[in-house]
């Protein structure tokens, strides 16, 4: 072989060592999901520091699938979306409401769970839902949610409902306050709701008005690439046996 053969033959090895890093490094890239670190069974992080719920262990599978890795940071949710548009995560996948008020801001992936909004009260309380939100009583709700949102607009604002809305970090330390008896009832989602019935001594008194809402993971709007993966890793997810088994893993059935 002449010189100009070696030569060419070492720059097609050179070109095929430059696209197989390239390849590598692509299946290296790792995405930063945004997590509420305190809503069960969605997203939480357990007594050993470590993030688990539904959609920590949905988005993991996508990954895998889809080929990339993830990792997941417990955030305030209050400003989670900011630290989606700061770049500081580049994803939610959490237990987030799809509304058009946040698709003003970033996109979101096909629906994969609906949510339905209620109230929860101790066992022993007698009160209903009307009486709870109108005898002056204190009601806890997350702050940054969307119930939290529509009850300021449509309870307080519009009906002019006499009660004090307490704002909390979480749904879960609203509940620990419903027990302890410092606020009559929380307003949460139904799932988180039910969660909270199977561990502690409380009931869910029933829904107050809110409509359904469908739960999606949300991206910048500019990284449509990652949409598009998740939305392909969803559809196979939903499609698969692991679904119903982490449905059965984290009783959402």
């Amino acid at each position: 072989m002449g010189k100009k053969g070696v030569f060419a033959v070492l720059v097609v090895a050179m070109v095929l060592v430059f696209i197989g890093a390239n390849g590598a490094l692509a299946e290296e890239k790792t995405y930063i999901n945004g997590i509420d670190a305190n809503f069960p069974p969605f997203a939480y992080v357990d007594k050993n520091g470590v993030p688990d719920g539904f959609d920590v262990k949905s988005v993991d599978w996508i990954a895998k699938e889809m080929g990339f890795k993830v990792k997941h940071q417990p955030m305030d949710w209050d400003g989670i979306i900011p630290s989606l548009k700061a770049k500081k995560i580049d994803m939610i996948a959490s237990g987030m409401s799809i509304t058009d008020k946040r698709r003003e801001q970033v996109n979101f992936t096909m629906p994969y769970w609906v949510i339905a909004q209620v109230m929860v009260s101790k066992k022993d309380n007698p009160l209903t839902v009307d009486e709870i939100l109108s005898k002056g009583n204190k009601v806890g709700v997350q702050r940054g949610t969307t119930e939290a949102k529509w009850i300021e607009e449509n309870l307080i604002k519009k009906a002019g409902k006499n009660f004090e809305l307490v704002y909390y970090d979480s749904a879960p330390l609203a509940v620990e306050d419903v027990v302890n008896g410092r606020i009559a009832a929380a307003a949460m989602d139904d799932a988180p709701a039910k969660d909270a019935v199977r561990k502690k001594p409380v009931k869910i008194v029933g829904q107050f008005g809110m409509d359904q809402e469908d739960f999606g993971y949300a991206v910048r709007k500019e990284d449509t690439e990652l949409l598009n993966k998740l939305n392909e890793g969803l559809k196979r997810l939903m499609a698969s046996p692991y679904w119903e088994e982490l449905m059965k893993q984290f009783d959402l059935k």
